[in-house]
């Protein structure tokens, strides 16, 4: 079918890029949990080999690491050591080495990832917190990306772009480098781990991947939904799965600057469930998320606490053909005059996911004011070829005056954007 009249498709393709890589610990297959030095381990061979090295040798040898990898990676020396560091105990036995026997020993303990050779998918959307060079009448935006590498670990990266007052969207030119953040903190808080993440100033935004840094996130951070947040200070949040490799959780981020980020996790039977989106501002005093408990329909959930999601109230089950198999959130929802626009995604026959809308009161977004028949985007067959076929998703969209932005995954492969007009968006859902 023809895509609906009111979208606009950009052809604005971001594809995942295998060149793009960040080092990252490498673990031999047989080491034990600790480097036990009188219980020599694979580890502990690979340090005895590399510190029997001739001092000129280990230079040498150094400096030919560092000339294959240097243009690859920001303060490589520094990476090594810090990697060293963290192999201490495998130092013990050894009554002297040289700082650069050291610091093979750091590089021999790293490996390169390639964090999107897979995928680079399922963005999201927010208004850029420096709107210093936004075109006139338009706005500067940051997206969040899932991206995938080896071994289908997905971690969270992003981009800088803008959109004119017309809808034209453009991307800013990503860096070459990309790198992860500092640990700078990591604390036992009420719910669970929580890890604070700090990344350089003079680390370009596309230069940044949040990698998974804790057990429950071990084996990916999925699908972040972010959201600027009302308050007294500007708060993006954002919603996303945590994966352990064994279960499933939700997981908060919260970010002023996009530099620092703070990751917990929620609690609560909601939390158990994959998902959940909050809205960007509290309602009547507690705060709000859009969430799918049981697999097939979306419910209303409401809480004083940000940190923790009980229960929910169903407001949305399958109605149309195109969402017979489940629905579940796009996104936050976004405020208008008429309601909450929420978008949708169904899955319908042979696996087919589309995107649609619904429209929520503003006072009581328990009320489903209207819904979209038929989707606003589908795959087209320029889009149905990828590494899940026949999918289109979004996690999250911006609104602009009266244009909608949306960026939306093709296939859990690559991204696009297309643009909404709302008026013949608000004609669709109430006619």
């Amino acid at each position: 079918m023809s895509q609906a009249p009111f979208l606009n498709r950009q052809a604005l393709y971001l594809r995942p890029d295998p060149a793009r890589v960040v080092v990252r610990p490498f673990k031999p297959a047989t080491e034990p949990r600790d480097l036990n030095p009188t219980d020599k381990s694979r580890a502990n061979h690979i340090v005895d080999r590399v510190l029997a090295l001739d001092p000129a040798a280990a230079v040498s040898l150094l400096g030919e690491v560092l000339e294959n990898f240097q243009g690859r990676h920001r303060n490589l020396i520094e990476t090594f050591e810090e990697r060293a560091a963290e192999m201490e105990e495998a130092f013990i036995p050894h009554a002297s080495f040289t700082a650069d026997q050291r610091r093979l020993v750091g590089a021999y303990f790293l490996h390169e990832y390639s964090f999107e050779a897979a995928a680079l998918f399922n963005p999201s959307i927010v208004a850029h917190p420096d709107q210093s060079g936004a075109p006139e009448g338009g706005v500067r935006f940051i997206l969040s990306l899932r991206a995938v590498g080896e071994g289908h670990v997905s971690s969270l990266t992003f981009r800088s772009g803008s959109v004119t007052a017309d809808g034209n969207v453009t991307i800013d030119p990503s860096v070459r480098l990309a790198a992860v953040p500092k640990v700078s903190r990591r604390t036992e808080g009420a719910h669970g781990e929580e890890v604070e993440l700090t990344f350089r100033p003079e680390q370009h935004l596309s230069e940044r991947v949040i990698f998974p840094v804790t057990a429950s996130q071990s084996n990916g951070i999925e699908d972040a939904r972010f959201v600027e947040f009302e308050g007294l200070s500007k708060t993006y949040y954002a919603t996303y799965t945590a994966y352990s490799g064994r279960a499933i959780r939700s997981e908060l981020i919260e970010t002023r600057d996009f530099l620092t980020f703070r990751m917990m996790p929620l609690s609560g039977a909601a939390s158990r469930n994959k998902g959940m989106a909050l809205f960007p501002r509290k309602l009547n005093g507690r705060y709000a998320m859009i969430g799918r408990q049981d697999n097939e329909n979306l419910y209303l959930l409401q809480s004083e606490d940000l940190h923790t999601w009980e229960g929910g109230q169903p407001i949305l089950r399958p109605e149309f053909p195109w969402e017979f198999v489940q629905i579940g959130n796009c996104g936050s929802p976004i405020e208008l005059d008429e309601g909450w626009l929420l978008l949708t995604h169904g899955v319908g026959p042979v696996r087919k996911y589309s995107i649609g809308a619904v429209l929520l009161d503003k006072s009581d977004p328990s009320r489903v004011l209207a819904r979209s028949r038929e989707p606003l985007v589908r795959p087209e067959p320029s889009e149905r070829e990828g590494y899940v076929p026949n999918v289109v998703y979004t996690c999250g969209a911006l609104r602009h005056g009266d244009l909608i932005v949306l960026p939306y995954a093709v296939s859990d492969t690559s991204s696009n954007f297309a643009t909404i007009r709302l008026p013949a968006l608000m004609d669709i859902l109430q006619g």
